[in-house]
């Protein structure tokens, strides 16, 4: 099995994940995975949607696994075989705000527990990290903007590599809105 990044928005797509996903007969990945691979994918491949993530382990050997980012940031990167990087957003995130990635503290709170999220988050920003958050639709980032000090500055980069990109800069004592569901939080002195 290969576990094959295929970045995090449109054209994003390394030309290693490209020829792996080129030559692969049988892939599985999200809607949105098969959607970023889609023109490297050749005709007659067999293409299937993941419906059960507990099953991925037991595909053939053969199988392409497709994730969306880079499969060790939060992705699928603990599947058996070989993985192949894509461009995450924490690459693109950290690019649009001009912080260098050795600064990165990353924490996740994309399924987790909100709360635990942004204790971790605001004990990384007063060391003098700057967090990578890696959000579902439902987190609070008003939350973390509240833990951390006033001055704190907040972005919230949504849409990543997409068209309707929108990276929003604020602090802690005024954090910038979420206008969508795909979106990551970077925050302290950038």
């Amino acid at each position: 099995m290969k576990v094959v990044g295929v970045g995090c928005g449109p054209g994003m797509l390394t030309a290693e994940a490209a020829a792996v996903i080129a030559g692969a007969t049988l892939i599985y990945g999200s809607p949105r995975a098969i959607a970023l691979a889609r023109a490297a994918i050749r005709p007659g491949c067999e293409v299937h949607e993941i419906e059960d993530y507990g099953g991925l382990r037991s595909l053939p050997a053969g199988a392409v696994v497709l994730s969306t980012g880079d499969p060790m940031l939060a992705g699928l990167g603990y599947l058996p075989g070989e993985v192949v990087p894509g461009i995450s957003s924490l690459q693109v995130a950290f690019a649009r705000l001009k912080v260098p990635l050795v600064r990165a503290a990353v924490v996740s709170a994309h399924g987790k527990d909100h709360a635990r999220a942004v204790a971790d988050a605001r004990e990384e920003v007063l060391r003098g990290r700057v967090v990578f958050l890696i959000a579902d639709p439902a987190f609070d980032v008003g939350a973390l903007a509240a833990a951390l000090p006033p001055e704190t500055r907040v972005a919230v980069c949504e849409d990543l590599g997409y068209p309707e990109e929108r990276v929003a800069v604020g602090t802690g004592a005024e954090p910038p809105a979420v206008r969508g569901d795909l979106f990551v939080v970077v925050a302290g002195e950038f």
